[in-house]
């Protein structure tokens, strides 16, 4: 039987490093939108480690290539010290297992997301699982948006404040010379 106050060594062994918490968000983010980084934000505060897996799909047409993401993504994450970046091909669950997470970070716009997001975690608890799923709920202001949104808006609209609304600034500039394209 255990007495109170436990003994420190029983409590932290000194000797031993402390795990690392690491969670994983993944996406295309082809761009990144005021969306994921407020997602991204908000997680990053609640892990040692967050890693940002930009997925590489060959079949789907981006806008930007992967190490254009990657740096764009670099670029607004930059003031968080615990971010990292990289990008993947292939299952999420996969990836996460290679960055020794058990966590996936999983953002929801509207009420519409949870049913495939949810189908989303079921299979990827069939595939691992030892990897829970983190479902954030979308501040209301960003829970409209989306990649394919911003493309729209970009392509039709001048005005760099009303884009603002949706990206951060440094995006701005990059997706306006890509859609001129």
């Amino acid at each position: 039987m255990l007495t109170y106050p436990l003994p420190i060594s029983l409590v932290f062994d000194q000797d031993s490093p402390m795990p690392t918490r690491t969670a994983v968000y993944t996406g295309s983010f082809d761009p990144v939108t005021l969306g994921h980084l407020h997602i991204i934000e908000r997680s990053a505060p609640l892990f040692d480690r967050l890693v940002i897996g930009i997925g590489i799909n060959s079949e789907k047409k981006s806008l930007f290539d992967p190490h254009q993401r990657v740096d764009l993504m670099r670029q607004v994450t930059g003031k968080l010290g615990n971010v990292h970046i990289e990008t993947f091909e292939g299952l999420a669950v996969d990836f996460v297992r290679s960055v020794d997470a058990h966590v996936m970070i999983r953002g929801i716009r509207p009420l519409t997301d949870i049913a495939g997001e949810f189908t989303m975690m079921m299979a990827n608890h069939q595939l691992d699982p030892g990897i829970e799923t983190l479902f954030l709920m979308a501040a209301d202001r960003f829970a409209h948006v989306s990649s394919s949104l911003l493309k729209q808006i970009a392509a039709l609209s001048d005005d760099d404040e009303q884009l603002a609304k949706f990206v951060p600034r440094e995006i701005i500039a990059p997706l306006r010379q890509r859609m001129q394209r």
